[in-house]
């Protein structure tokens, strides 16, 4: 958890401050994502995670979270396995999927749905820009892996077509 430098901003941290830290960082082991980054009244507030690609287990911060740290690794194992499913249509970016173009329309797929190549199969927002993720094959949406509005990684697969 880093701060940027800045005198001011060192003065003004509170514990209302502490409890935004606390916050993302819950919402980095509910999302697995590695780092958040927000900026709010001139304060800059980072919070990563330190992954090592030879650890398969998260480390338990302390006992009493033990349990909900080791409940959240399952979601992200399985995912993982959907990742090599032949039918996997991972994420081209980080950013935040939207089923559909805009809050309140049909969604662009749904379970069942017939889509063809190039088909929009749902949105990610990143960096303030809608980027439509087309499908790469034609077939039927066996199963959406993500939620409206979840965010993504690079790489995590988002839907299944068969």
């Amino acid at each position: 958890m880093a701060r940027q430098p800045d005198d001011k901003a060192a003065a003004k941290f509170s514990s209302d401050d502490s409890a935004l830290i606390r916050e993302l960082a819950l919402l980095l082991d509910e999302t697995s994502l590695t780092e958040i980054e927000i900026e709010r009244a001139g304060l800059r507030l980072r919070v990563a995670r330190n992954i090592s690609v030879a650890a398969t287990m998260p480390m338990p911060v302390a006992a009493a979270h033990a349990v909900p740290v080791a409940a959240a690794a399952a979601p992200a194992a399985a995912a993982s396995d959907l990742s090599k499913h032949p039918g996997a249509v991972s994420s081209p970016m980080v950013g935040t999927a939207y089923w559909a173009p805009e809050p309140g329309a049909k969604p662009f797929i749904e379970v069942g749905s017939k889509v063809s190549v190039g088909q929009t199969l749902l949105i990610i927002e990143a960096m303030k820009t809608m980027n439509q993720i087309p499908s790469p094959r034609a077939g039927t949406v066996t199963q959406i892996l993500v939620e409206d509005g979840q965010p993504v990684e690079y790489g995590e697969p988002l839907v299944i077509i068969e």
